[in-house]
């Protein structure tokens, strides 16, 4: 049993969901930092309003000129088919910070009907209702 509470202790520290990262991002959290790990052509095609762009391999030479130290770092890619974030993660937890990945990553942010920010402006889609019910928090 106590090894089932280790398990899903450890993946709350370490995981965030996208409504999670959302309402920490409409808050303006101090010290939060997201930051996305993906392509400069996927990050043009759309990203996450307030996030950094920030490509894996360039986090162990760019991070501490680009993500203050002490910050809380949240990392995505493009979704639940990708451990780009989780190897983005792994960088940062690498140099020391504190790092949660964003479970469902882009994908799920816009699937969510989040907004999103492209060299065109900010949009969103509606909420696609298999990630989010129609009207109603899902209550989790």
């Amino acid at each position: 049993m106590t090894s089932a509470i280790e398990h899903f202790s450890n993946r709350l520290r370490f995981e965030t969901d996208v409504s999670d990262v959302h309402h920490d991002l409409h808050a303006a959290t101090p010290g939060l930092v997201v930051v996305d790990s993906r392509s400069t052509e996927a990050w043009d095609q759309g990203h996450l309003p307030g996030a950094i762009h920030l490509p894996t391999r360039e986090i162990a030479a760019r991070a501490a000129t680009t993500v203050p130290a002490g910050s809380a770092v949240v990392t995505y890619c493009w979704g639940p088919g990708c451990n780009g974030a989780t190897r983005a993660a792994l960088e940062f937890a690498k140099l020391g910070y504190q790092v949660k990945e964003m479970i469902g990553g882009y994908e799920y942010w816009v699937r969510e009907g989040f907004p999103v920010q492209d060299p065109t402006g900010e949009w969103s889609r509606p909420a696609d209702d298999l990630t989010a019910p129609a009207g109603a928090a899902c209550g989790c």
